[in-house]
């Protein structure tokens, strides 16, 4: 099943993250050079004539959220800027196994050539947005939020992804916002002084930049509260972690979770962390927490089957035997 043509969104549909180093061209280049080594492609070399060009097809082989559709984009430029791609569906669109959503057009070597880091980083992204959508949408009205256990390199890539299934950013790393996590708060000595610290560090130093707290405890609550109504402070959100406990029934006991937002009141942005599942999401966003963080959305997708074929026609034969188109 195909669908008619659509315009590419200009400028891109869902930017990616601002990051003051990160080259994704860089990336996409590593990417490339990881795959041709030394000699480029040797298969292609071997079997397909330099000047014989093609048309290969992107299908879906499972249901999910597109993502990756502008970063391929790029990767198919920076491999050959002659070639012409053609997508039917815009990043973020929910796609049903067997569309075929998109198409490349030119070079067969260089089709070849982009295909596997193309489909690697659009896999990643499409199951990243995919777990995202699901969450962002039992959480509400709660906002989803990635954490920093992102893989390796791929920070901004699994980030942008994030943004494609609806969730939002936490930080993107050591620079952009405080957080005073329980190590930090252990090192100084309690959470009033690390709290004291930062707000002496940030007015010293001239930094604007948000600052979030982790507590574990209603009485790391209190303090931090208790510090907040006796000094100008550059708080600006309470982390509750692992206040949703588990059950032996399977089930979340979400109290104390429920009681650190009610002692708060709004006070403060407060995000809840620690035991968030597709299961337990839905409860924990009706506690009245402003972000649920789940570093799962991350470091542990599960990539969607996404293909790119020349032989249309066969690939899908194939894929209804495999029950995979």
């Amino acid at each position: 099943m195909s669908a008619e043509a659509r315009p590419a969104p200009s400028p891109v549909a869902v930017p990616p993250p601002a990051h003051p180093t990160y080259d994704l061209s860089a990336v996409i280049t590593l990417a490339l050079s990881e795959d041709a080594g030394d000699r480029g492609d040797v298969s292609c070399l071997a079997t397909i004539p330099i000047d014989v060009n093609a048309e290969a097809t992107f299908i879906a082989k499972e249901d999910g959220v597109i993502a990756g559709i502008s970063l391929a984009d790029m990767i198919f430029k920076q491999v050959d800027p002659s070639l012409k791609v053609e997508w039917f569906e815009d990043d973020g669109n929910f796609v049903h196994k067997g569309l075929q959503f998109g198409k490349v057009y030119g070079c067969a070597q260089s089709i070849i050539v982009a295909e596997r880091v193309v489909l690697n980083f659009m896999q990643r992204m499409s199951g990243i947005a995919t777990m995202t959508k699901a969450m962002a949408d039992a959480a509400r009205p709660a906002c989803i939020l990635e954490t920093r256990k992102t893989a390796p390199g791929l920070r901004l890539v699994d980030k942008w992804a994030v943004l494609i299934g609806g969730g939002k950013n936490h930080r993107l790393g050591l620079f952009d916002m405080v957080m005073i996590k329980d190590n930090h708060i252990s090192v100084a000595g309690g959470i009033t002084n690390a709290m004291t610290s930062v707000d002496q560090f940030l007015e010293k130093e001239k930094l604007a930049v948000p600052v979030e707290v982790e507590t574990r405890t209603l009485e790391e609550v209190r303090y931090l509260l208790k510090y907040s109504d006796k000094n100008k402070t550059s708080l600006t959100r309470i982390m509750l972690d692992n206040m949703v406990v588990p059950l032996p029934n399977g089930d979340i006991d979400v109290s104390m979770l429920k009681d650190a937002v009610q002692l708060i009141n709004g006070r403060f942005e407060t995000e809840a962390s620690g035991n968030v599942t597709m299961d337990t999401v839905k409860k924990i966003g009706e506690t009245g927490v402003t972000y649920i963080s789940s570093g799962a959305l991350t470091h542990s997708v599960k990539a969607l089957d996404i293909s790119l074929k020349i032989g249309t026609e066969l690939a899908l034969q194939v894929g209804r035997r495999t029950n995979r188109a």
